[in-house]
């Protein structure tokens, strides 16, 4: 595909990043345009697994796996299962070494810095905040930044997540509420300030499921758990009658109220959340969505197809998706044939995912949620290392 193009990619989040590095590696400039101000903007959220079929084949085509790893966290594999008396009902240990590369662990804000320090400087246009996009007279997308300024591109990408604007040009489709809220806190210096919770929740990940709904503990890096409190409340009430960021404490006995019964050292997750509570109602795009051709224009990542987490698909999905749109784009050159080349196979692995996600939200908070989410999990272990 000819250098010349411009290409315009709307997010810098994970799966734009990836496009880009992926394009840059084969000498094709593009440029990212996001809304936060700078880097630091805003919280980056929690760890992810890479998988190696998705998220580590991405950062190989992109020239950064060797880099990767050093800064992953393989005995973040670790995963406890609990029930609300925090009984284990089943534990898959950490990775022996050298044993830990299927899935690693890495923190987003890492993986993200990783991907930002792999572009040319400039390729980042922060606080560039896309306010409308269409297709000029030209028959090019347009799109219009929020100080007015308005520009023409031959290829218009949409990464902008799960309220996407690029995507008003391909789909008149919205995400759905799915009846869940998280409710996002973290607690800092766990080994010296809650050694109990840090010994609970163990070196990687901890869900403790009951009465449809959850706890789920993720070790962060630097000495951090996130937990993600998982209630099934009506949205609005998940925004401002569940958390009010001027109470606080309020708030943190709302939350609590919520899990009554449940085992004091599992509360404690709660109890004892340094800072913010932030309310996270999940949605999602309708399983197998799609669209027809539109000339210069194509979505990745939440853009495309938004899921539940249950699939633990996302991020990796997203990183996929960017690094196989910069090959089609690089092995074709007709931008038409690029696009379709691309999407084509994104379109049933992101519906198989999106299934699979859906399947999972429903389980693992329904009336059975403990024994559906033993089935799961065990289901992807081999060798039999859950125990």
């Amino acid at each position: 595909m000819s250098g010349e193009r411009r290409i315009a990619i709307v997010g810098a989040g994970l799966g734009g990043l990836t496009l880009a590095r992926v394009l840059h590696v084969h000498g094709i400039a593009s440029t990212v345009y996001e809304g936060d101000a700078s880097p630091t903007a805003r919280d980056q959220g929690g760890t992810l697994d890479l998988d190696r079929e998705s998220g580590q084949r991405a950062l190989l085509l992109a020239g950064l796996l060797e880099e990767f790893r050093p800064l992953s966290r393989p005995e973040g594999g670790e995963l406890r299962l609990l029930d609300k008396d925090a009984t284990v009902g089943l534990r898959i240990p950490p990775p022996e070494p050298g044993e830990g590369d299927e899935r690693p662990e890495i923190d987003r804000s890492a993986l993200r810095n990783l991907l930002l320090g792999s572009l040319p400087e400039g390729t980042v246009r922060w606080g560039h905040k896309v306010r409308t996009v269409a297709m000029g007279a030209a028959g090019r997308p347009t799109l219009t930044l929020s100080d007015g300024r308005t520009m023409e591109t031959d290829l218009l990408v949409g990464a902008d997540g799960a309220w996407s604007r690029v995507r008003t040009l391909l789909s008149d489709a919205d995400p759905v509420y799915s009846g869940l809220s998280f409710v996002d806190g973290l607690l800092r210096d766990v080994g010296t300030r809650h050694p109990a919770i840090a010994e609970l929740v163990g070196q990687g990940m901890m869900f403790a499921l009951a009465d449809e709904r959850g706890l789920t503990a993720q070790r962060n890096g630097g000495d951090r758990i996130r937990v993600y409190s998982a209630v099934k409340v009506p949205e609005e009430w998940s925004r401002s009658g569940l958390i009010d960021p001027a109470d606080p404490a309020a708030s943190k006995k709302r939350l609590l109220d919520l899990f009554p019964d449940w085992d004091e050292g599992l509360r404690a997750l709660i109890a004892h959340i340094d800072g913010p509570l932030v309310p996270r109602p999940i949605h999602a795009l309708p399983i197998g969505h799609r669209w027809d051709r539109v000339p210069g224009v194509t979505l990745l990542g939440d853009a495309a197809h938004l899921m539940s987490p249950f699939a633990g698909a996302g991020a990796n999905l997203a990183m996929l998706d960017g690094a196989e749109l910069a090959l089609a784009l690089a092995t074709h050159d007709d931008l038409e044939t690029a696009l379709n080349a691309y999407e084509t196979p994104m379109f049933p692995r992101a519906e198989e995912a999106a299934a699979l996600s859906a399947e999972h939200l429903t389980g693992f908070f329904g009336p059975d949620g403990l024994r559906t989410a033993r089935d799961a999990f065990t289901a992807v272990t081999s060798g039999g290392a859950a125990r």
